[in-house]
């Protein structure tokens, strides 16, 4: 398949007889589809030129996996991601969780979003992160008033990624 990258979007034209990028979207539950394109964030897109299922260009010269993977890391979201993949490669439906302040949504394999609840958020910070205890407490307030699971996903200097499982309890 091939994807146009612009503006950090990858769009994906829907052809005619084109079932790829509509399976892609329904069974796997990447990106949205809007008119005839399938859009994806760059994070979705890189992953899946990296596992060889998508092609980008970009003003008609094909990117590399280390040119998507530059971008990201100018764009800040490098370890964003290595957790989106990491979570992906375990089978996870990864979705935003923009709207309940975290960076992801996590759904697991063969549920998505319209097919029932995403069970976890996902919340990114540096092992070097200095973490508020009242930004802490906010984001286990947030997980637990939505009836989810907060997976805090700890990203060190070499790009390793420790997860713990918060979860709110009554003494």
């Amino acid at each position: 398949m091939r994807g146009i990258l612009s503006n950090g979007i990858v769009s994906i034209k829907i052809e005619e007889g084109s079932k790829r990028p509509i399976a892609l979207h329904e069974k796997s539950k990447f990106g949205k589809i809007e008119s005839d394109f399938l859009h994806l964030s760059l994070i979705e897109a890189c992953y899946l030129c990296e596992k060889g299922r998508l092609n980008i260009y970009e003003d008609d010269v094909e990117c590399s996996v280390g040119y998507l993977m530059d971008l990201l890391k100018e764009m800040e979201v490098y370890a964003k991601y290595l957790v989106f993949r990491d979570l992906k490669d375990r089978g996870y439906v990864i979705k935003t969780g923009f709207k309940y302040g975290s960076e992801f949504r996590l759904y697991d394999r063969g549920s998505g979003p319209g097919m029932g609840h995403s069970d976890y958020l996902v919340k990114i910070i540096s092992e070097t992160y200095d973490i508020n205890a009242r930004d802490f407490a906010s984001y286990v307030r947030v997980s637990h008033g939505v009836n989810k699971k907060l997976l805090l996903a700890i990203v060190d200097e070499d790009f390793d990624i420790t997860y713990y499982n918060i979860e709110w309890t009554r003494p």
